[in-house]
């Protein structure tokens, strides 16, 4: 009986140890831990499936109500400069790039503005014609030379957006792989994504 009553008090204390359910489930596994972080990976030569959705269309700003005339001369008289915007930080995890970048599971971290970003709009969409040289995961394209002004591969020639220079300091002009993308939001720009660095940034194509 004695025997009996310690075998059951032994099966008892290994069923409460901590961490027994949470290895079963992966929550606390190490390949439970290794899955979650294969979802957040960044760069590495993963090339996404397809480019990002289009950004959810946000509501016009309320119109202003009809004030005294003595309140209606008062915006006249604000600074002329504006304080400048935060920069942005796209460092959603730990040890990832502080830029636009794809997760492993497809997520484009950063193209949510929509298409009233004024930053890319274009009087002249397409000034220089259509990229025709393929899209996506099934074209692997690799840099050939130039810099973000002008850069080119297969005879095709882009620029980067001057409000992503700040991106492609660690791009290598003559050796990356690159993979295109259309921009679903920004009329005549399309996305150029950097599978070494998991980075993209918006380019114009030159022709």
């Amino acid at each position: 009986m004695t025997k009996l009553i310690g075998l059951l008090a032994v099966l008892m204390l290994a069923a409460s140890a901590p961490g027994v359910d949470q290895d079963r489930r992966g929550g606390g596994s190490q390949r439970g831990r290794e899955q979650q972080g294969d979802q957040h990976r960044v760069g590495g030569g993963f090339v996404p499936k397809r480019g990002p959705a289009p950004a959810p269309r946000q509501a016009a700003p309320p119109r202003e109500q009809s004030r005294p005339a003595q309140q209606q001369q008062q915006p006249q008289q604000q600074p002329q400069q504006q304080p400048q915007q935060q920069q942005r930080n796209f460092r959603d995890f730990e040890g990832h790039p502080n830029a636009p970048h794809v997760h492993a599971d497809g997520a484009w971290v950063g193209h949510d503005t929509g298409r009233q970003d004024v930053r890319f709009h274009l009087d002249h969409p397409w000034e220089h014609g259509h990229f025709r040289g393929g899209f996506g995961p099934g074209h692997v394209f690799r840099l050939q030379g130039g810099g973000r002004e002008r850069f080119w591969f297969n005879n095709f020639y882009f620029s980067v957006a001057p409000e992503d220079y700040g991106y492609v300091s660690d791009w290598i002009w003559d050796a990356d792989p690159i993979v295109i993308y259309e921009d679903p939001d920004h009329p005549g720009w399309y996305l150029a994504y950097n599978s070494r660095l998991g980075i993209y940034v918006h380019v114009l194509y030159m022709g």
